[in-house]
């Protein structure tokens, strides 16, 4: 019994060399770990971050769901900021506000009547020019065939017979999404008109309401720099694209001119519109040109000059033109411009691409007037 006693503590005490099975096989590394000093303000800031993230959620939900309201209602905002210059300056001059509002109104009316007049003839006889371009897209499709058959003799294998339809177009297909478009926009253009001419009316009476909403003498001041300098930059910014936009029309114009495109003056109206989509727009102006041209023309080499020589003037354009006539002032950041483009056109479509620009430049500065980089301290 001793000996078994003494032979049970020797074991007992003998030390484990080997590995520990019970225990991770491969266990992690610390560097001289820390205990978090304030684990209440990490907390505190977690919550904050939750909160935030929850408005801007919120927030872009409701962007997306007051669309029919919003959209109208910023686009006549930045336009009443755009003749906001114009404004003042007949103000100055002692003119009334009425008459300043009827002529700008006006003045915005006919320029978009002139470009609907300029692109709606074209599309008009294209409209009645449709069997035969169908015709002529059917025969320049014809290499699809073979591979068209294929897929059907596919689908006839895999679907039931009841099933099986044709691969003919519906009309009701490409109807009914036209009318959910256009229908709405007959009521938000009459929303932007309505808006835009009492924000005209009413730009003094709006500043003033927006200057005395604020007690502080210095918070009244920075309200009324805001504004300023928002007028300035829209202003500034947007007349200077406008005129190199107008070039960009010509260039447009004298691509279908010289390949034998029809209608140039709309193509040229057309690329002065789309240019003022950052990036996007030249492409849809290339695709427009490639897509006519192949159907317009017999061979693809001739479909393809008109979208070549706009790519080469559009290129002379953005990369010499435009950074030398813009320059460093008026000049925004390429991935702020290429998000705020990718984000209004995901809320708003179209017309929220053509916002995505001036919204960036009042966001910029009221950013840099709230939160200016190298604020004076003030004497105490």
């Amino acid at each position: 019994m001793g000996a078994g006693r003494t032979r049970a503590g020797r074991r007992d005490e003998t030390p484990n060399i080997g590995p520990d099975r019970r225990g991770p096989r491969f266990a992690l590394s610390f560097s001289d770990p820390k205990p978090v000093p304030e684990v209440a303000q990490l907390w505190r800031t977690a919550a904050q971050s939750a909160t935030i993230g929850m408005f801007i959620i919120l927030f872009v939900v409701a962007l997306s769901l007051a669309r029919p309201i919003l959209l109208p209602v910023a686009s006549a905002f930045v336009v009443t900021m755009m003749l906001g210059p114009l404004s003042a300056r007949a103000e100055r001059h002692h003119v009334p506000s009425l008459i300043t509002a009827i002529v700008l109104w006006l003045f915005v009316i006919l320029v978009c009547y002139g470009v609907i007049v300029l692109l709606a003839a074209p599309v008009v006889d294209w409209i009645g020019k449709a069997p035969d371009i169908s015709r002529n897209i059917q025969e320049k499709l014809r290499v699809l065939d073979r591979p068209l058959s294929v897929l059907q003799d596919l689908r006839d294998a895999l679907l039931p017979a009841d099933k099986r339809g044709g691969l003919g177009v519906d009309i009701a297909a490409f109807v009914q999404p036209a009318l959910l478009i256009v229908t709405p926009a007959i009521g938000q253009t009459l929303i932007f008109f309505g808006t835009l001419f009492f924000m005209l009316l009413g730009r003094s009476q709006l500043r003033r309401v927006l200057i005395a909403f604020f007690d502080e003498r210095d918070a009244r001041l920075r309200m009324i720099k805001i504004m300023n300098d928002i007028e300035h930059n829209l202003t500034g910014y947007l007349s200077v694209v406008a005129l190199i936009n107008v070039g960009v029309g010509f260039c447009g114009g004298f691509a279908a001119w010289v390949t034998g495109l029809p209608d140039p003056v709309a193509w040229a109206v057309l690329a002065f519109i789309l240019n003022f989509i950052p990036y996007v727009g030249a492409l849809i102006m290339e695709a427009a040109l490639l897509m006519v041209g192949l159907v317009t023309f017999a061979t693809l080499a001739h479909a393809l000059a008109a979208p070549l020589i706009f790519l080469v003037l559009a290129t002379l354009e953005g990369h010499f033109v435009t950074p030398s006539i813009m320059g460093r002032r008026l000049t925004l950041n390429p991935l702020t411009v290429f998000l705020s483009l990718v984000v209004w056109t995901w809320l708003w479509g179209p017309v929220g691409a053509f916002l995505a620009v001036p919204l960036v430049i009042v966001a910029l500065v009221v950013i840099g007037h709230l939160f200016p980089e190298n604020e004076p301290e003030l004497p105490t």
